[in-house]
């Protein structure tokens, strides 16, 4: 068995290695790359990954990535392709090639039948010279000086510098489509960053009977069982018009037990904190987190137009919708 140091000593050798093909990868970010962002930007189609073995792989994640920032894209196996799955190509399409050698069989197959349909093909190949970088309406360069793998035979720093290649198209193209954060979420609807931009306030709030809600003649006592019966730690305190003019906190009812009043004589108006801080119903949801915490506080009352109270929600909402 192996010593730990060799362990070590192969990872660091690993990282080295691909870093290098990383690095190697800049010159091939040249006019040829430009042409192929151009053709993929103006393509009113999609655009067809399509690979074999570990490159098919990689073309699986560079198509979902293209998806994921605004390119539309989807991958097809290309030894299904000339068993009927070419049926979805269409001429409106581009495809992209991915072949370290450039001359894979299944790829090659299929390529008279590209070309008749007149869709714009771009190929991610190791050798300009390939038959497949030939084909190409653009071929870009992907090519590695040595696998990582000591044998030189698994597909290590090749495969890393094809995805290398996969997101600076996809970042190019999110960048000249100008796609945004909310873009993104869009189409990452389940994901933390969906929740983040997409749910608002209303989405979360407590509403209807179960807003905590007292008139400014309320005694402490008859707000305390408002609080206990609605469960968010506070409730608003409104006047006769239904505005709100108030809140009653959990940490309020500490600091009036310590001033010793009475508090089924006092008036929930005489201890209530009148400068409650609120938020409306069409707010992102990551927004109220945002005003919590920069007050310090675990509740937001939610007012309409008019300063009435609409709503309420507290961190524990937010945790359980995911937004935090």
């Amino acid at each position: 068995m192996p010593t730990p140091p060799s362990f070590i000593q192969s990872g660091k050798r690993v990282l080295s290695i691909e870093q290098k093909a990383i690095e190697n990868l800049v010159p091939s970010i040249d006019a040829k790359f430009d042409q192929a962002c151009q053709l993929m930007l103006a393509c009113t189609g999609r655009v067809v990954v399509t690979g074999m073995g570990k490159s098919g792989h990689i073309g699986h994640k560079i198509a979902s990535t293209l998806a994921s920032t605004g390119t539309p894209a989807f991958f097809v196996h290309p030894g299904e392709a000339s068993h009927g799955d070419l049926g979805m190509i269409t001429p409106n399409d581009v495809v992209l090639a991915i072949s370290n050698s450039g001359n894979t069989n299944e790829i090659i197959t299929i390529l008279p039948l590209i070309k008749r349909m007149n869709a714009s093909l771009i190929s991610l190949t190791g050798d300009p010279k390939s038959r497949l970088a030939l084909a190409a309406n653009v071929n870009l360069n992907v090519t590695v000086e040595e696998e990582a793998c000591p044998l030189g035979l698994a597909p290590t720093s090749s495969t890393t510098a094809t995805l290398v290649m996969g997101d600076a198209l996809a970042v190019a193209l999110l960048e000249a489509r100008g796609f945004t954060a909310e873009d993104f979420a869009l189409s990452h609807p389940g994901g933390s960053l969906g929740r983040k931009l997409l749910l608002l306030v209303s989405d979360v709030m407590h509403s209807g009977t179960q807003i905590p809600v007292v008139k400014e003649t309320t005694t402490v006592s008859e707000a305390l069982l408002e609080m206990t019966r609605k469960g968010l730690g506070m409730t608003s305190i409104i006047d006769s018009d239904g505005r709100l003019t108030g809140i009653y906190t959990d940490g309020d009812l500490r600091r009036t037990l310590n001033q010793g009043l009475a508090i089924h004589n006092t008036s929930i108006r005489e201890v209530m904190s009148d400068n409650a801080t609120t938020v409306t119903q069409n707010r992102l949801a990551a927004e109220a987190v945002k005003i919590m915490e920069d007050n310090k506080i675990n509740g937001l009352m939610v007012v309409d137009d008019t300063n009435k109270p609409i709503g309420a929600l507290n961190m524990q909402d937010l945790l359980r919708a995911g937004v935090v």
